[in-house]
């Protein structure tokens, strides 16, 4: 289906960014003028010079956010239009001048004394950068001289352009082929199509989209494989330019996360394998396989019991889901979903997959491709949780402080994830659905937080070999991919050959070590969820503190505004007992 055959209502409004491109060209003009902060350079040295600075640097980022915002969503729209892929280089190339004309202020502030600073932190005029400039006093070592910052940051256009690289490769040229279905039918594979074909009841059919969509990765392996190893070289050369000792360190010190989140994480995973190994097991009985491969991963254990609802009905759903969190809450959904905030529909050459969007002082903007399915009624729930989140801290905190850390950026949407299913398990009495809904939740978890996990290894992996001078071949990263799904899924399933391509399909390991925040996102969202219903409105009041603190602070330590304590095995202990229950509670009823 091509754009124009949509109905509005079902397209997210870019007017309400820009009214037309000929406005974002005036925009541009306006920006370009604004890039010029030469005035400041040698003269932060005062807490009024440097609240100047602010104010001037506010302005101009304000209006580069619009622009990029509307350039990259209708090059989403669809990438085989130039224009747009244009504009959002163009904008992207904004940035950079942005970040390059500013790349002083970090060396000029890191050269002045920790008590100058922390006098600055307590100044009124800038309040709002309090937590930026104690976080600049705890990283001043990896800051480096003000001709060393500007030459990094003049390299953010070339940083970008493996992402890029591979996301024209993922959405506008690969070729995935089509299937034939029993009734001799051609079906042309999508991403979005592909997903629902492997969630089917067809064996033969989820066997044919699974190898003919990994031949077309597999076909583009080596270009693939050169992509990825120069992103992961760029993260290497940040990491060491920077003195860190690792990309890891670098990345995690970016969040100001810190190091015992990650290793909780992955030893309460490891600790608790054999749980995933026991569900995998049970997948296999109950559907009755001599062999279970990894095209039957995602097949339904409870038939016919899937939500096959309408995009409005599966709203309708979201919204009586998310009731426990309260009357302002839902009708912030429901004005989301009736005011243009969702482009809903699969379209020729639209990004795949979905994600939530925004910028400062407009409502947030939510990327679809919506399938009848149940997965595709919780990512609404998901996606729509990321928009609430930036909305609150968009209209609860000051410019300087309202983007929150990525590490925060998967708990809002996961806590409306299970909500939702809590909901609706709760609201079914029929046995069918209860046992899909169980099931339903036990492939959350595997999906959300085992299988995010060993992205996560895969990633770590990756970088410590790059770091190490091991080049990462394709060869190279199947080997560990396939070593890690082995070791996630054990022996009750075929670890076919196609699976050890799977780490050439993933567009987030362009942005290195986000995926572990997925996991972090759930095991948080459990507790948040169980504390809400259990205590009500006080647990309510709580996590809306922590939807609206914004980047205000680390991001652990927002957390705990909400209950959680991620430097804790609490929260991940507990995680894992919900898995184990929920499957024992599924088995019984099996």
């Amino acid at each position: 289906m091509e754009r124009n055959e949509v109905e509005n209502k079902y397209k997210w409004k870019t007017e309400d960014i820009f009214a037309s491109d000929e406005a974002w060209e005036k925009c541009y003009s306006e920006a370009e003028k604004m890039l010029d902060f030469s005035r400041f350079e040698g003269k932060l040295t005062t807490a009024e010079n440097f609240a100047e600075y602010c104010k001037c640097s506010e302005e101009a980022g304000k209006k580069i956010e619009r622009l990029h915002l509307y350039a990259h969503m209708r090059h989403d729209e669809d990438s085989r239009v130039a224009k747009y892929t244009s504009m959002q280089a163009r904008a992207m190339s904004l940035y950079v001048k942005f970040s390059s004309a500013t790349s002083f202020v970090e060396p000029e502030l890191t050269s002045l004394s920790d008590e100058t600073l922390e006098s600055f932190c307590k100044d009124e005029r800038l309040k709002d950068y309090d937590y930026f400039l104690r976080q600049l006093i705890r990283s001043k070592k990896h800051i480096l001289s003000a001709a060393e910052e500007k030459l990094l940051a003049s390299g953010g256009e070339m940083y970008a352009q493996f992402r890029n690289v591979f996301s024209m490769i993922d959405n506008a040229d690969i070729k995935l082929g089509e299937v034939e279905d029993k009734n001799g039918e051609k079906i042309k594979l999508t991403h979005g199509v592909y997903g629902v074909l492997l969630h089917g009841t067809d064996r033969e059919l989820r066997k044919k989209a699974f190898e003919t969509y990994y031949a077309a990765y597999i076909g583009l392996t080596n270009t693939i494989a050169a992509t990825y190893y120069g992103n992961v070289l760029k993260d290497v050369f940040l990491c060491r330019a920077r003195g860190y000792n690792s990309c890891l360190e670098q990345a995690l010190d970016g969040e100001d996360v810190s190091a015992s989140v990650y290793e909780n994480l992955i030893s309460s995973v490891h600790e608790n394998l054999k749980d995933m190994h026991d569900y995998i097991a049970l997948r296999k009985k109950i559907l009755g396989l001599k062999e279970q491969h990894m095209y039957d991963i995602y097949a339904p254990l409870v038939e016919d019991a899937d939500l096959k609802l309408s995009y409005e009905d599966a709203c309708d759903l979201v919204v009586k889901g998310l009731a426990p969190l309260g009357e302002e809450y839902c009708s912030l959904l429901k004005k989301g979903f009736a005011e243009g905030w969702v482009d809903v529909c699969e379209t020729a050459g639209k990004r795949s997959g979905a994600y939530s969007t925004g910028m400062y002082g407009l409502h947030p903007f939510v990327l679809l491709n919506y399938q009848k399915t149940t997965h595709d009624v919780f990512t609404i729930a998901h996606e729509m949780g990321h928009s609430i989140h930036t909305y609150y801290s968009n209209e609860n905190q000051p410019y300087a402080k309202a983007d929150y850390r990525i590490f925060v950026a998967e708990v809002a949407s996961t806590v409306n994830e299970v909500l939702l299913l809590k909901y609706i398990l709760g609201q079914t009495s029929d046995l069918k659905m209860k046992k899909y809904l169980l099931n339903y939740f036990l492939d959350t978890v595997r999906t959300t937080l085992h299988r995010q996990t060993m992205f996560a290894e895969f990633e770590y992996l990756a970088h410590d070999a790059a770091e190490k001078g091991t080049p990462l071949t394709a060869e190279y990263c199947n080997k560990i991919y396939l070593d890690l799904n082995r070791q996630y899924y054990g022996d009750a399933i075929v670890h076919d050959k196609e699976i050890s391509y799977e780490w050439s399909r993933i567009p987030h390991f362009y942005t290195s070590f986000y995926v572990y925040k997925y996991a972090t996102g759930i095991i948080s969202a459990i507790s948040i969820v169980s504390r809400i219903l259990k205590e009500g409105e006080k647990a309510v009041r709580d996590y809306k503190k922590f939807l609206s603190s914004g980047g205000s602070d680390s991001p652990v330590e927002l957390l705990k505004l909400a209950g959680v304590d991620l430097t804790k095995r609490d929260a991940f202990d507990a995680a894992m007992k919900e898995f184990r229950d929920t499957l024992a509670q599924f088995e019984s009823l099996s």
